[in-house]
């Protein structure tokens, strides 16, 4: 195990590759899919076959916010569900980063699938085929961790150290956007939740209101007149019991919306 405290000392710049990548990736963040999007554009940098994301919380089970594979047949989702299960409350790998987030606020760690402790290895890298892990991690926004993990698979090449210096390099920006990411998917989720008493239209109309859309705005872009948009909106808003676009912002936003 390999544990590299951030930021590293500066180096050469960024090639234009990795400049388009990153710009790239940043694209793909509040995308539906953006497990696999976002991996596509780190493929055109650097291999990696498969990539999950971790929410490692200090007083609850740790969570999964997105994941994918490239170009492999994907067993993230049940690597995930055996991870989840049980083996996360014996998992070693993430000690060292606990201990070092006390004092730097981003890292990478890199594993090799060998120095990982059984049973671990084999319920997970041996089944998997995976033969390395390099985890970008940083503080989340709740207690806890937040990491970023880049795995490579049996019969791949390693991580070279001028990947992994690329990859440190990039840290603080992919763990910006991983964090975006989760926050424009709960925000999603919270309007989804708080608007699934709304007919097809009434949501469509409430999603452009909170998008800031103005009433003529929202009636070009649904090819509707303005008088319907606001049909729609009254509806809507007797439906939710409230009264002006304010409250329709607070209800999607309050904690007992998801």
């Amino acid at each position: 195990m390999q544990l590299i405290p951030l930021p590293l000392a500066p180096s050469r710049p960024a090639p234009r590759a990795a400049l388009d990548t990153l710009t790239g990736f940043i694209g793909t963040v509040g995308a539906d899919d953006f497990g696999q999007r976002a991996l596509a554009q780190l493929n055109q940098l650097l291999l990696v076959s498969s990539w999950s994301v971790f929410r490692l919380h200090d007083d609850r089970p740790p969570s999964m916010p997105a994941s994918g594979t490239y170009r492999l047949p994907d067993h993230t989702g049940d690597s995930w569900k055996t991870y989840r299960e049980s083996l996360y409350q014996r998992d070693q790998t993430f000690v060292a980063a606990r201990d070092q987030a006390r004092h730097t606020p981003e890292m990478l760690v890199h594993w090799n699938a060998r120095e990982i402790p059984r049973p671990h290895r084999e319920r997970i890298y041996t089944r998997a085929g995976l033969r390395e892990r390099l985890s970008l991690i940083g503080r989340d926004s709740e207690p806890g961790l937040l990491s970023v993990n880049l795995y490579r698979h049996e019969g791949e090449r390693p991580f070279s150290d001028d990947e992994i210096d690329a990859v440190g390099s990039a840290t603080s920006l992919l763990l910006a956007c991983v964090k975006r990411h989760i926050a424009l998917s709960s925000v999603a989720t919270q309007t989804r939740s708080a608007l699934d008493a709304l007919t097809r239209r009434e949501r469509e109309v409430c999603e452009r209101l909170l998008k800031g859309l103005t009433y003529d705005g929202i009636a070009a872009d649904m090819g509707v007149s303005a008088g319907t948009v606001k049909t729609y909106r009254n509806r809507a808003f007797e439906r939710l019991g409230i009264h002006h676009r304010n409250q329709l912002f607070a209800l999607v936003s309050r904690p007992g919306a998801v």
